[in-house]
C-alpha cells in the first residue's frame, strides 16, 4: 500500500455539515482522503479547540481572549468532543471498504502552547513545565484518537498531520505576552525538536508537519522525524531551496500548497504546478522522481472559501497532480 496519494487537502472546509464534508473529501480524493475540520460551527470546531478536546487529563474552556486551561471538562470541551465524534461518524460512513492512505490533522505541541492560556491568562509557552505537560497529554490523546480512527476505517493507513503555523514565531521569540507589550522568549531549538519527536513517536505510520508560515524549518522537522512537510509553495524564497533539496534527497515527501485557499480564478492545472517543475530543475533533481516526491494540496485550509470554490480547489489539486505525473519536465 502506498504511504501517500498524489493529492489531498490541508484540513479545514467551509460550512458545518459533517456528512457533506466527508462526501466532498472522499469524492474528491479517492486515494488520499482526510478527516475534514469545520471551524464555522464555532469554538471547539476550530483547530485549537478540536485538538484541546483530544487531550488526556487536561481541559480547556473559551474566554474572550481565547482558550484557557480548566480544572474539569466543561461545556466547551464536551462540544469539541461531540463535533469530532460527528466528523468520525461521517467519515466512517463514506469510507466503507476503503483501503489506502487517510490523513488526520491535529495541532502540534508548540502552536498549542502558544495558543492555550494558563489560569493567569499567559500562554502556556512561557512555562516550560506546562509545555511538557501539554506535549505529554497531546501524545496520549493522539494515541487514543488514532486507535479510534483505525477501528472505524480498518483498511486505512493513517497519516498524522501536525499543524504548526506558530512554530517559526515560537523559535524566534515572536509570540506576544498577554499584555501585548513583550514577547515570550524564543524556545531552544533542541527543546522544540525533542517535543515534536515525542509527539510524532505515538504514531507508527507516517507523520507530516504543516506550516503555512514563511521560513519553514525543513531541517529541524526532518530531524524530529517528519516523513513529509506541508507548506505554502508561494512563500518559498531562495533561502529554502537548499533545505528542500536535502529533504527530497533524504526521502522526505513535499506537500506542496500550490492551489489558492480562498476564492479566485484557478489557472490550468499544469500552470498550478509550473513552479514546482521549475524548482526541481533548478535543484538538479531527477524529473522521474517528481510525482513520487510531491503531494499537491491547497496553500492552506479552505475554511475561508465558498463551498463551490472549495470543491473546485480540491478537484483542481487532483488534476494538477496528474499533470505533474504526466509531464514532470
Amino acid at each position: 500500500m502506498k504511504l501517500f496519494g498524489p493529492a489531498t487537502g490541508v484540513g479545514s472546509l467551509p460550512g458545518g455539515d459533517a456528512r457533506e464534508a466527508a462526501k466532498t473529501v472522499t469524492g474528491s480524493f479517492e486515494d488520499f482522503p482526510f478527516l475534514a475540520e469545520l471551524p464555522a460551527r464555532g469554538p471547539g470546531a476550530d483547530m485549537i479547540g478540536r485538538t484541546l478536546g483530544m487531550l488526556v487529563d487536561l481541559y480547556a474552556h473559551v474566554e474572550p481572549s481565547g482558550w484557557r486551561i480548566s480544572d474539569r471538562p466543561g461545556r466547551d470541551t464536551k462540544r469539541a468532543r461531540s463535533w469530532l465524534g460527528e466528523d468520525l461518524d461521517a467519515l466512517e460512513e463514506f469510507t466503507q471498504g476503503y483501503e489506502g492512505p487517510l490523513k488526520v490533522q491535529a495541532v502540534g505541541p508548540w502552536t498549542l502552547a502558544a495558543a492555550l492560556e494558563l489560569r493567569g491568562g499567559e500562554a502556556a509557552l512561557g512555562d516550560a513545565g506546562a509545555c511538557r505537560d501539554l506535549a505529554t497529554s497531546l501524545a496520549e490523546g493522539l494515541r487514543e484518537h488514532l486507535a479510534e480512527l483505525s477501528k472505524r476505517v480498518p483498511g486505512a493507513r493513517i497519516v498524522l498531520q501536525l499543524d504548526e503555523p506558530s512554530l517559526i514565531a515560537v523559535l524566534r521569540g515572536q509570540i506576544r505576552t498577554a499584555s501585548g507589550y513583550r514577547t515570550h522568549r524564543a524556545v531552544d531549538r533542541q527543546v522544540v525538536e525533542s517535543a515534536l519527536r515525542d509527539v510524532m513517536g505515538v504514531h507508527d505510520g507516517p507523520v507530516i508537519v504543516h506550516s503555512c508560515a514563511p521560513d519553514v524549518p525543513f531541517a529541524l522537522l526532518r530531524r524530529a522525524g517528519a516523513a513529509g512537510i506541508s507548506f505554502d509553495f508561494s512563500l518559498l524564497t531562495e533561502r529554502d531551496e537548499e533545505p528542500i533539496g536535502e529533504a527530497v534527497e533524504a526521502g522526505t515527501k513535499l506537500f506542496a500548497g500550490v492551489v489558492p485557499s480562498t476564492d479566485t480564478a484557478l489557472s490550468d492545472p499544469g500552470g498550478s504546478v509550473m513552479g514546482v517543475r521549475t524548482l526541481w530543475r533548478r535543484l538538479g533533481l531527477n524529473p522521474g522522481a517528481l510525482a513520487e516526491s510531491v503531494v499537491v494540496t491547497p496553500t492552506c485550509g479552505l475554511a475561508g472559501a465558498s463551498p463551490a470554490y472549495a470543491r473546485a480547489a480540491l478537484a483542481h489539486c487532483v488534476r494538477a497532480a496528474r499533470s505533474l505525473a504526466d509531464n514532470p519536465e
